[in-house]
């Protein structure tokens, strides 16, 4: 049965690209494609895919500037981005770029599909419209944002799903490896130093004084818990 779903493969590889359409599209997803970074930018604006696979080393525009132009330009839903240099993922913070989460070549066409079932399971319905509250604090996870004393704070993706899973299980401990299946999905390469940053972030916007947080508390040897009570 056809997934109501759509997936744009921007490679310049033919041969990959034909590989991963040709499996994403035995997978029932409609597949869109474009072999360069200006055609891939006018195709994504265009037709506004549910999820891009975008590879970073592109002709005509990399994979990195089409991300950012497109974010800029209001492109709202998830980028994968496909890479062979891990270790200049390692070097920025590839998320700075607006990208959901990355792959690094060579991939395994079965990790690549779960990774974007897993995507896909929670995070396309975009139509859930519930608001979380803890302190004097208001969570929109629909809009990424949280409200408190009538202001208005943005959240990144990633800082939005955390705080969502941690909404969603107060009082519950969370082992690291838990959080990043929940917000990385199946993706390996990131590792538990990158997750603990973005918990830093995280803090520095719901927490009173974040180097001793009263919500967001850490467990030593095992990860984190979100304990709303009042002081």
């Amino acid at each position: 049965m056809q997934k109501d779903i759509t997936i744009a493969v921007i490679e310049d590889d033919e041969n990959l690209r034909f590989l991963v359409s040709h499996r994403l599209q035995s997978e029932n997803y409609k597949v869109i494609q474009a072999g360069n970074g200006l055609d891939a930018e006018k195709l994504i604006l265009d037709q506004k895919p549910d999820i891009v696979l975008l590879d970073w080393m592109l002709p005509g525009k990399e994979g990195n500037d089409v991300c950012v132009d497109v974010r800029k330009a209001g492109f709202e839903n998830i980028i994968i981005m496909m890479t062979a240099k891990s270790q200049d993922i390692d070097k920025i913070d590839a998320y700075s770029f607006g990208v959901t989460d990355y792959i690094t070549k060579p991939f395994n066409m079965d990790v690549l599909v779960a990774m974007i079932e897993n995507k896909v399971r929670f995070f396309v319905p975009k139509n859930s419209a519930e608001v979380y509250h803890f302190g004097n604090t208001e969570h929109q996870p629909n809009v990424h944002s949280l409200v408190r004393d009538g202001k208005k704070i943005e959240l990144t993706i990633l800082e939005n799903r955390i705080l969502l899973h941690f909404l969603q299980n107060v009082g519950k401990e969370i082992t690291r490896e838990e959080l990043m299946e929940v917000v990385w999905g199946y993706s390996s390469n990131v590792n538990t130093r990158t997750l603990d940053m973005h918990v830093v972030r995280l803090r520095k916007k719901i927490e009173r004084n974040p180097d001793k947080p009263h919500y967001l508390q850490t467990v030593r040897g095992l990860g984190y818990k979100f304990v709303d009570e009042d002081e």
